[in-house]
């Protein structure tokens, strides 16, 4: 005797209105073209096949669920549904599998082969798919693909999607594929209907002539902006921007970064710190402030630069720094003030430049004047060039523009000053020593002459045309007067006191600087902003928490000698973190008959 029941469709129609009437809570079977019942199932499970128009249909709390079959285990109120299965919950989310089980007493369905949900802002698919009605979560560990068009393609080992708060959480090997660029992390919080993306661990986003690495950050994948910290760094072509803070602007080629900064620049062997800049790749330019400092690093020495505020422009091989405002030089054999230098490193040419925001009569004036020092020699003027080799990188020559004055002291006496001035001056140098000064009309000389045993023979004042001087171990050997007017050699007795100071005299030998620490003497204090930091990471909730296991113990409760259905096949909690894969989609016999009648109505 068949060993099946078929009943007609009224009876299951009936079948699912008195399940209605008698519990609204339970799986209600709303359509099924022809149903039986097969004790080598399960006894009182319950078979439901498709026909020719329409799919088998059920529905539970809200949801809507379509299969060409489905077995239903009415104590335990649990169905599976198999082959073209279609779950809808209200009118945003659509969820297509293979293979779905759930159970109407915990309200979790497990969905397998093929899965995809789909919900307004992006698409999900998987291999299987956790979805917990109750906390309105989904959940995968078997790797995801998560399709959202502004954005891009994401995937991961382990993801979740919690539908009330409607954000992603990816976990494990993630990226984000964009046409723009490629996004790499250990875990991404992503908020679909904004784009906004979260995130944790360390990361990168590579995308044509940037790259930017963070331990934790925020991305805007809709305007392609994003704020960066923990070792957050931006690689530019040939620079590459580090800082507390960053924020980026990919469609303007733009970030800023505030405290402790450091900007290098890989191709000019340069470095720029501070505690604000700002960096244009398409202009090829970095602003930057805040205790500004410009390291241009030589072999075996490198040149300092501190200022206000600090620009460099240009492409690689026409790069340009401008220091503003209280600017200060420091080299091992070198060190120089101004209110403003112009370095241009395709030339090797330096500008000391006193600008004219200040007139001659104010006060300041002097002490912005610009003002170099080297081996002992201190030069002044309105404007200082200083020229060096490109290649050996080596001081070549300088010149000094209007109110020349080379000071050096006398190395014996106590007050006693060597002294030279002119209109310009040009001096030459060697092994970055000065060896030889030209002083270039109306020149002027104070200078105090020694013999062999350094014993003073007199004190030289003149006044020529111009003026030569030869330097050898940063002492004056040996002066020449050009078109001399007048000159006297006196004993040092005879020297006139009110004399011994030329005209524009100003000894600054107390300003110069001695080491880097000594560039930022007299800076103000320096008070940096309070970053606000980024949430730190959080590890994210156990899928089975104490409410699923709660809900699934119920579940079993009322058959407590069969085979709690509920809680086969959920992930365990060490799983739900992907360290264990999920079991197999359980095999389910039927009869040679069923299975033809199956496969007639999949044709």
């Amino acid at each position: 005797m068949d060993t099946r029941r078929i009943w007609p469709l009224l009876i299951i129609l009936f079948y699912g209105l008195t399940a209605v009437s008698q519990q609204t809570e339970v799986i209600t079977i709303e359509y099924a073209g022809t149903g039986y019942t097969d004790p080598e199932i399960e006894d009182g499970a319950k078979v439901f096949l498709r026909d020719k128009s329409q799919q088998v249909h059920f529905i539970h709390k809200g949801v809507d669920m379509w299969c060409d079959k489905a077995i239903y285990y009415e104590d335990q109120d649990f169905i599976e549904a198999f082959s073209n299965v279609l779950v809808k919950q209200g009118d945003s989310i659509n969820m297509v599998a293979k293979y779905v089980e759930y159970s109407g007493k915990t309200q979790i369905a497990i969905a397998s082969g093929n899965v995809v949900l789909t919900e307004p802002k992006s698409v999900l698919s998987t291999d299987t798919l956790y979805f917990d009605r109750v906390k309105q979560q989904a959940f995968y560990k078997t790797r995801g693909k998560v399709v959202r068009d502004t954005s891009g393609t994401i995937t991961s080992q382990i993801g979740r999607y919690y539908l009330n708060a409607r954000k992603y959480q990816f976990i494990q090997d993630v990226e984000l594929v964009n046409p723009e660029y490629v996004l790499n992390t250990e875990r991404l919080d992503f908020f679909p209907d904004n784009g906004y993306a979260y995130l944790f661990g360390p990361s990168t986003i590579v995308g044509e002539g940037s790259k930017v690495y963070t331990e934790r950050g925020f991305y805007d994948t809709n305007n392609d902006t994003g704020h960066f910290q923990r070792n957050a760094r931006v690689d530019y072509d040939n620079r590459t921007v580090e800082g507390d803070s960053i924020y980026f602007n990919r469609n303007r080629n733009f970030a800023s970064a505030t405290n402790n900064i450091t900007v290098t620049d890989t191709i000019n062997n340069s470095i720029v710190k501070g505690h604000y800049a700002e960096v244009w790749r398409d202009k090829d330019s970095v602003f930057i402030t805040k205790r500004a400092l410009a390291i241009t690093v030589q072999d075996k020495d490198s040149v300092y630069v501190h200022a206000d505020t600090l620009m460099v422009t240009g492409k690689e091989n026409n790069r340009i720094t401008r220091a503003y405002y209280n600017v200060r030089l420091y080299k091992s054999d070198l060190a120089g003030k101004a209110d403003s230098i112009h370095i241009n490193h395709k030339t090797g040419l330096t500008k000391m430049i006193n600008l004219s925001r200040f007139s001659s009569s104010d006060a300041f004036a002097i002490d912005r004047k610009p003002v170099l020092w080297n081996m002992g020699n201190q030069m002044t003027g309105d404007t200082i060039h200083l020229i060096s080799n490109v290649k050996t990188e080596k001081l070549d020559s300088l010149k000094v523009f209007n109110n020349a004055f080379l000071v050096s002291r006398d190395s014996l006496s106590d007050d006693g000053y060597n002294q030279i001035k002119g209109q310009r001056l040009i001096g030459l140098f060697r092994d970055n020593e000065l060896y030889n000064v030209d002083i270039i009309k109306n020149a002027e000389v104070i200078y105090y002459s020694r013999n062999s045993e350094n014993e003073l023979v007199g004190i030289n004042k003149s006044k020529s045309g111009s003026i030569n001087i030869q330097i050898e171990n940063q002492e004056i050997q040996e002066i020449r007067l050009i078109n001399q007017i007048d000159g006297q050699l006196f004993p040092e007795s005879q020297f006139p006191r009110s004399g011994k100071r030329l005209r524009g005299f100003d000894w600054r030998g107390e300003e110069q600087p001695k080491s880097v620490e000594d560039l930022f003497i007299g800076d103000p204090p320096l008070d940096l902003p309070i970053i606000s930091g980024l949430k730190d990471y959080v590890p994210p909730e156990e899928f089975v928490d104490e409410s699923v296991q709660e809900r699934v113990e119920s579940a079993g409760k009322s058959t407590p000698n069969k085979t709690n259905k509920a809680a086969r096949n959920l992930p365990t909690n060490s799983a739900a973190q992907g360290t264990k894969s999920m079991s197999k989609t359980p095999v389910l016999k039927t009869t040679k008959e069923g299975e033809d009648r199956s496969k007639t109505e999949e044709q």
